[in-house]
């Protein structure tokens, strides 16, 4: 992705600020700055892991180890189509293709603009709807290629 943001220290102080500089609170930190950037870049952490006094390592631990946080930027907006069994089964991997084919790109990748970003999971575990699409946190149920331009169309500009 060529867009690239600049840390606000500013904004990085008063995250930690508002979780009162707690250790603990790490995980909520990172949830917040990726709210920011929709990555956790790594000036961020670098800086983080100053104010914080904990070893970046430590940090990176943890950023890494949850599925939840990317190292990476992401887009605006955030596909993700649930490949489990159920889902899978029920179409899922031609659901995929047509979100790779309307949004040019494949999954794990992210459009150029820095709008969209394509993800799969596992499974998202509501097997009884599936397929299931997620976008920005939206549960799209009963999914198929039919429904993928009315899905991308709620989101776009």
């Amino acid at each position: 992705m060529s867009v690239h943001q600049t840390i606000n220290l500013d904004t990085l102080q008063e995250i930690v600020e508002r979780h009162g500089y707690n250790k603990n609170k790490l995980i909520a930190i990172l949830q917040d700055i990726q709210a920011v950037y929709h990555y956790l870049p790594a000036e961020a952490l670098k800086t983080l892991s100053k104010l914080l006094k904990i070893p970046l390592i430590d940090i990176i631990s943890v950023a890494t180890f949850y599925r939840a946080f990317s190292l990476t930027p992401k887009g605006r907006h955030v596909a993700t189509v649930c490949m489990g069994t159920a889902c899978h089964v029920r179409g899922a991997p031609k659901i995929l293709e047509e979100f790779e084919r309307q949004l040019n790109l494949r999954r794990g990748e992210t459009t150029e603009d820095g709008e969209w970003s394509l993800e799969t999971v596992a499974c998202l575990g509501c097997c009884a709807i599936g397929p299931v699409v997620v976008v920005d946190g939206d549960y799209h149920a009963h999914t198929s290629i039919r429904k993928v331009p009315t899905i991308l169309g709620k989101y776009r500009k």
